[in-house]
């Protein structure tokens, strides 16, 4: 009788997976903190197990066979699965049921860098021994995955193995700093934005497209800077570059910006926090929860 072959270790699929990403053996190594020849024989361990070649190498590093594309969703999910197992062990070092471990939170840049850092300092010193690890990207990540124990999000979910709360409805308008319209006038209306310098995206992407299907003048023909990011177009209206829109929360505590035409523009986002159900009764995961909630309420109130 055969003796069956042991199914590859993680740490093949995490090597394999740092090689996919940074291309080389050399950068995997150093992503890893492993040296080179160590991510190679990983990389050769993980080829025969599979039974075909997952790279093609060459003076210019290594390109990803097919094979090894068609892979690659299945390590991320256990790349997720691993980290979210640390996160949960996390939790578990201590001797009194005190909050603490690895909280994983994910949300947009400016919600990231301009709404959460006030809340997670209450969070911080309300419970010391909590670790926050904060994902910022307008990406969204895969919860269902548990790429993220939360996830701030201007879209509900819709699965229902999620738990939902709403924060609220956030506005959106259009802005600038008031030495811009010193410089080139006040717009009174819409119409008059023609000529003016505005700040839009570079990229369109379904939600760009949903949120300026009604505003002809947000096409990215029209924008005089153009950028993905969210923060980067925040701090162009700061700076005085242009008209822009963006949170009007986050314009309020700014004197020097000024709202333009807010009855005849308004952008609604409702905002929700989310977890995942088998979350509900961690409470490192709970009392993050209910602080973001609660945090989030007070700055659209604000």
């Amino acid at each position: 009788m055969t003796k069956q072959a042991a199914d590859p270790g993680w740490e093949l699929y995490r090597s394999f997976l740092a090689v996919l990403t940074e291309g080389s053996l050399s950068a995997a190594a150093r992503a890893l903190g492993l040296t080179q020849p160590t991510i190679g024989r990983h990389v050769d361990a993980l080829e025969q197990a599979v039974g075909f070649a997952l790279f093609t190498r060459s003076q210019h590093g290594f390109m990803p066979t097919e094979a090894a594309l068609s892979l690659q969703p299945y390590a991320e999910s256990l790349a997720s699965t691993t980290a979210a197992l640390m996160r949960a062990a996390s939790a578990h070092g201590g001797k009194d049921a005190s909050v603490r471990g690895t909280v994983r939170i994910t949300a947009s840049e400016v919600v990231g860098a301009e709404i959460l850092p006030p809340i997670l300092v209450g969070l911080k010193q309300a419970h010391p021994e909590l670790v926050v690890e904060l994902a910022l990207s307008n990406r969204v990540e895969d919860l269902l995955r548990r790429e993220a124990d939360i996830a701030v999000r201007m879209l509900r979910p819709t699965q229902e193995v999620l738990v939902t709360r709403r924060a609220g409805v956030i506005e959106l308008g259009f802005h600038a700093h008031k030495d811009y319209l010193a410089q080139r006038g006040t717009p009174k209306n819409m119409d008059q934005l023609i000529g003016h310098t505005l700040i839009g995206f570079d990229k369109e992407t379904a939600f760009v497209r949903n949120a300026a299907k009604d505003i002809a003048i947000m096409r990215r023909n029209h924008f005089s800077l153009r950028t993905d990011s969210d923060l980067a177009q925040l701090a162009m209206i700061r700076a005085g570059y242009g008209i822009g829109m963006c949170q009007t929360p986050l314009a309020r505590r700014n004197a020097d910006l000024v709202r333009l035409f807010p009855k005849q523009f308004s952008m609604k986002l409702e905002t929700w926090v989310v977890m995942h159900e088998d979350l509900r009764s961690s409470a490192r995961v709970s009392v993050t929860f209910d602080a973001l909630v609660e945090g989030l309420q007070e700055y659209i109130a604000s």
